[in-house]
């Protein structure tokens, strides 16, 4: 089994009170093999109001917290049966487990964060050869020549015309070959 993304569902206003939860449960249950990472899904947008400039955290999806896991029995029933939870997006219920979120999914909405499903410290190095799996250069495959951890961003070798030519990529844009 392999870390997928779920989105599970929260009662109103209840998000970092079930994201507090569950990373309890996943310290005291020792479920660290099985529970990744719990994200409430912000964006930070500057107000000027006033004539004062202000940072204001939005919630861009209210009511849901997304969670990196590997579905099995267990960690299905403790994410479940976490208080504020109402259940999981993607499920038929009756019993049904969800189906994850999508890569291509799941890597929007971590970008509008500045953040990546892939840990590039470690699971990318420069020579790793990638698919480009969206934008322009989408079908392609390349070598890592570059890697910009303040933005994730890679420059990528790929062959062009005959010649190897580097583009810039955003780190959701690539798999590794």
């Amino acid at each position: 089994m392999e870390k997928e993304w779920y989105v599970v569902s929260t009662y109103s206003g209840h998000e970092a009170k079930v994201k507090e939860k569950l990373e309890a449960k996943v310290e005291s249950m020792g479920l660290q093999d099985s529970i990744f990472r719990i994200i409430i899904p912000e964006t930070t947008e500057v107000e000027i109001k006033d004539g004062v400039k202000k940072e204001k955290t939005k919630k861009m999806f209210p009511s849901y917290v997304l969670v990196e896991m590997i579905m099995n029995d267990e960690v299905w029933y403790i994410v479940r049966n976490t208080p504020g939870v109402t259940g999981f997006i993607g499920s038929s219920g009756k019993g049904a487990k969800p189906t994850p979120l999508l890569p291509q999914e799941i890597d929007k909405i971590l970008a509008n964060m500045g953040m990546s499903r892939v840990n590039i410290e470690s699971e990318m190095a420069v020579g790793d050869k990638v698919n480009i799996v969206d934008g322009p250069f989408k079908g392609m495959m390349g070598k890592i020549d570059n890697i910009d951890l303040e933005n994730n961003r890679l420059n990528v070798l790929i062959d062009l015309f005959g010649q190897e030519t580097p583009v810039e990529v955003e780190v959701y844009q690539v798999s590794k070959a």
